[in-house]
């Protein structure tokens, strides 16, 4: 690697990388901020059916500082999508594609947690980053994650 001078700021270092490689790369990115929504939303009416018994949309929209109508349009997205089920006037219900996803969800940011925790994150801080690392990381790094945890 080589690195660059940029102007007095930090130097900027070339990789060495086939372009294929790199566009793959940000694909990835911006298919995780796609998938991010739906992750967020099946995770949140996860835990709100597990404590509350139920999820409605105004726990929902409060929850994530999101506005009601928010909620709804991105409700009726997860309908489309075969993740929550909804009668008029009732909680939101995930379907079993839905409490698939939510359960990954769930595992990958207990991972995520866990491994910021160990390098001495306090716990404000690693769970509101973990709420942004865990809709990118690989399978491959959170398996390295869990590994490292593993051995200690």
């Amino acid at each position: 690697m080589t690195k660059l001078q940029s102007h007095g700021r930090e130097p900027f270092e070339a990789v060495d990388r086939a372009p294929e490689a790199q566009a793959e790369g940000f694909a990835t990115v911006r298919q995780a901020h796609e998938s991010e929504m739906a992750e967020d939303y099946v995770e949140l009416i996860a835990e709100l059916i597990e404590t509350r018994g139920e999820a409605r949309p105004v726990e929902i929209a409060e929850r994530l500082g999101v506005k009601p109508p928010t909620v709804t349009k991105n409700i009726s997205r997860l309908k489309a999508a075969g993740l929550v089920r909804r009668e008029p006037y009732r909680a939101i219900f995930l379907t079993q594609a839905g409490q698939d996803l939510a359960e990954i969800c769930r595992r990958r940011h207990r991972v995520v947690v866990a491994f910021l925790l160990s390098l001495g994150i306090d716990e404000e801080t690693a769970e509101r980053d973990a709420e942004g690392i865990e809709h990118h990381v690989s399978q491959t790094t959170l398996e390295a994650f869990e590994s490292r945890l593993n051995q200690k």
